[in-house]
């Protein structure tokens, strides 16, 4: 079988977490093999290391895994082989909501919201678990976004679709997550609103939690990022710290490019 570029640069000896800072890491992932039908891999051979206070990006071509890596993560899609662990416990394949009560939180791209809720009422389903914490996970978020607190009273229906994402990912932060998982938070929104869903996500880091973001919008994904993984097939192609990765000359050439290309694709459709 004739290797890709692609698998031939990380062959040639590149570091599948290069960049990542010393101690003990908060969330990974080891040599995932994942997929959603029996007998077909989406994942193959996947990995992934995130520490306290990192904002990681995974970026890369259609079909390449990301969004998949990110629902192995959260129980969501089996892992057939390798392990998950956080804060060097094994979660692999636990449930989603027993894997929120351990600290992860999770954004879906898509029907994240409850249109027929208010703000508040959904942010209530995100303390259902610990509803007794819902006064003082409130305060919180209306510290970081007080468009919500302002208009707690609204329903998400009639949001706009960056404001949805403001609930989603505020709804998920509800249970105080260690790590939250952001799935294309961006997509089919306004550049205008693209960049506030971007630095919506460093305030969020900034304030204490570790993210790890899978995006198309790989040039702005890894202007804010720590660091990043580039995904190809189910595996690792390269990875570094983002702006790193943003001015290699290989990921421009292979993949940048590409993915410049699918984002304005997105856009135009919408």
């Amino acid at each position: 079988m004739t290797a890709t570029p692609q698998s031939t640069a990380r062959d040639a000896g590149s570091d599948t977490h290069r960049g990542a800072p010393a101690g003990e890491p908060l969330l990974v992932a080891d040599d995932l093999v994942a997929g959603y039908l029996p007998g077909v891999d989406i994942l193959n051979g996947c990995n992934l290391v995130v520490h306290p206070g990192e904002l990681v990006g995974i970026i890369g071509p259609n079909g390449a895994g990301k969004s998949t890596l990110l629902k192995a993560l959260f129980g969501l899609v089996n892992v057939r082989s390798g392990g998950v662990t956080l804060k060097g416990e094994d979660i692999t394949n636990h449930r989603a909501d027993a894997l929120v009560r351990r600290g992860v939180g999770f954004v879906p791209q898509n029907n994240n919201v409850f249109p027929s809720l208010t703000i508040e009422e959904n942010l209530q389903m995100g303390v259902y678990q610990a509803p007794r914490t819902f006064t003082e996970r409130f305060e919180f978020i209306v510290d970081l976004f007080p468009v919500l607190g302002q208009r707690r009273k609204q329903r998400a229906g009639s949001l706009s679709g960056g404001e949805r994402q403001m609930v989603a990912m505020a709804r998920a932060l509800m249970m105080d997550p260690s790590v939250l998982l952001l799935d294309e938070p961006s997509a089919g929104l306004s550049p205008v609103r693209q960049d506030e869903t971007f630095i919506r996500t460093r305030k969020i880091n900034k304030a204490g939690v570790s993210i790890v973001i899978v995006e198309q919008n790989a040039r702005r994904a890894l202007q804010i990022c720590d660091r990043g993984y580039v995904l190809d097939q189910g595996r690792n192609a390269y990875s570094g710290p983002g702006r790193e990765l943003m001015n290699d000359p290989k990921v421009i050439e292979l993949y940048l490019g590409t993915l410049a290309t699918d984002v304005e694709k997105a856009s135009g459709a919408a």
